[in-house]
Order: C-alpha cells, then sequence, then structure tokens
C-alpha cells in the first residue's frame, strides 16, 4: 500500500480538477437531504482502489463538515462478479453526489490494473514464473498502479530509476559496450543493487554473463531463441543470471513461456493496456 500522504495528495489533486470553484449542480439538492447508495460493479473484476475512494470522502467531509459513512462488502483485491453490491454509503446526498466521480475513477482505474493483473497471472498457473510491472504507468498513479499489481497478484519490477539498475541498449551504446557498462555500474553504485541488462540476441547474452549481469532482460526473443538463452545460462558454471522475458507479451503466449526455464515476465499491458471496470453508483429510492 502507498504512503497514506501519497493516497491524500492524489486525492486532492483529483477533487480540485473536478470541483474547481463548486460543485454547482449538487446545490440542486436539499442542503440537508441524507440518502443511501449502493456502489454496484457491473463485470468481473478484481476489486482494488477502497482506499483512495475512502480518502475522497474524508476530504469532502472535511471540507463540508458532512459524514458519509461507507461499508465495505469486499476487501482489495477480492474477485466481484456482475451486480454485486462493492459497497454501501450513507450520508450527505450533495456530498455523495460531488465525490461520486472522483472516487469511482480511482476506483476503476485501479481495479482495471488488478484485474488484467489477474488474468495474465491465471496463464502462469503452475509454474513458478513471476509476472512484473514495469514503468509504463499513468504519470502521477505509479505507486497506486504498482499496488494493483500486487492486488492483482502480479510482483513489482523496480519502482524507478533510482532502485535499480536496468542498462538498456542506448546505455550499451553510449558506455561502448555491455562491459563497459556492468563496470561502471558496479563502480558507481551501491552494492546492494542488482544489475540488470537488456540484450536482444544469444551473443550479447554470452557478453553478459561474462561481466557477470544478475538479472537478463531478454527482449523480443522467439520461444526458440528463448529456449537457447535458458541453455547457455545453465551451462555457465562461473555465473548464472536470472532470466527475465519481456517484448510482445500476449496473454496468448503466456502459458508457453511458463515452463521455458525463466525466472520472470514483464509486461506494460497489464498498467497501460487496461480497460476501466464498470462501476455505477445507485441511491436507493
Amino acid at each position: 500500500m502507498p504512503p497514506y500522504s501519497t493516497i491524500q495528495t492524489q486525492v486532492s489533486q483529483a477533487l480540485a480538477e473536478d470541483i474547481g470553484s463548486g460543485d454547482v449542480t449538487a446545490t440542486l439538492i436539499p442542503k440537508n437531504k441524507q440518502i443511501t447508495a449502493h456502489l454496484i460493479c457491473r463485470e468481473n473484476a478484481v476489486l482494488c482502489g477502497t482506499d483512495w475512494f475512502d480518502e475522497v470522502f474524508r476530504q469532502l467531509n472535511a471540507a463540508s463538515d458532512s459524514i458519509i459513512q461507507i461499508l465495505w462488502h469486499f476487501n482489495d483485491g477480492e474477485p466481484l462478479t456482475p451486480e454485486q453490491c462493492v459497497c454501501t454509503l450513507k450520508g450527505n446526498a450533495q456530498t455523495i453526489l460531488t465525490g461520486e466521480r472522483t472516487a469511482m475513477n480511482f476506483l476503476q482505474t485501479l481495479s482495471a490494473t488488478a484485474t488484467t493483473t489477474a488474468y495474465y497471472v491465471k496463464q502462469l498457473e503452475g509454474s513458478e514464473v513471476k509476472l512484473l510491472d514495469t514503468r509504463k504507468t499513468i504519470p502521477g498513479l505509479r505507486e497506486a498502479q504498482k499496488y494493483a499489481v500486487r492486488c492483482g497478484g502480479g510482483y513489482n519490477h523496480r519502482h524507478g530509476l533510482f532502485d535499480g539498475i536496468l542498462i538498456k541498449e542506448n546505455h550499451i551504446m553510449t558506455a561502448g559496450s555491455i562491459k563497459n557498462a556492468i563496470q561502471s555500474a558496479r563502480n558507481n553504485s551501491p552494492h546492494t543493487l542488482k544489475i540488470e541488462v537488456e540484450i536482444e540476441t544469444l551473443e550479447e547474452l554470452q557478453q553478459a554473463l561474462a561481466a557477470g549481469a544478475d538479472i537478463l532482460l531478454l527482449d523480443n526473443m522467439s520461444n526458440d531463441m528463448l529456449k537457447q538463452a535458458v541453455q547457455l545460462n545453465q551451462r555457465n558454471q562461473k555465473h548464472q543470471a536470472r532470466l527475465e522475458v519481456s517484448g510482445n507479451i500476449t496473454h496468448e503466449r503466456l502459458s508457453e513461456l511458463a515452463h521455458i526455464g525463466i525466472d520472470y515476465i514483464s509486461t506494460g499491458a497489464i498498467t497501460k493496456h487496461i480497460t476501466a471496470i464498470d462501476y455505477s453508483l445507485r441511491f436507493e429510492q
């Protein structure tokens, strides 16, 4: 779970974006009108984002001196089916109307990430391969989406440029060689950071192994090429690296990759190729 201060800031910015100088439509409702509302999920999904949803109404409560009570019937990470009531809200009608869109925007996006992740993870059942996310996240929502990935059963890759070394094609070109890039990383980084190198050919794999890379990112390789990479890594008695596969990762291909002998599969699809989950807030008559 991201720090509360992160959730607080994200919600504050989202509310300011939506409300601006004030909700001019909500003023049509009597100021003291009290209602009960039910949040309904319209499709199969994995729930995620309840803390953001709660924070929307926590901030609106503080601003309007009202009290919105929220009773959740499910927790983050739990599966939902169509027409299930996810939570019940009770309180001031104006406040609920003002906050519903912002609250559901967070919920529909984070649930989408968790749901897509869970679908991908299911294809890897029966293997020890871990599904990883990437840095291809919605700007400003990285910690939130990475939390959603965990709710869906996936794992987090590095959170940013600060907590992991990933040497890619342009780094290698600038450094002059894979060996130079790895040596420079060893000399200039804390020993606790793993050094990962993106490779596209078996020759590059052998160079990275010889230079002592901790993780090899096998990028856009065919399944046959990946099998050869696994064999080369296993034969290297001096040093074996962890193997991560990325590029052209479709859910249809996941079951094929699950038993090749790799350790990780990373994909940006679980954070960027997502479709918002359909939630609806229904007021009781």
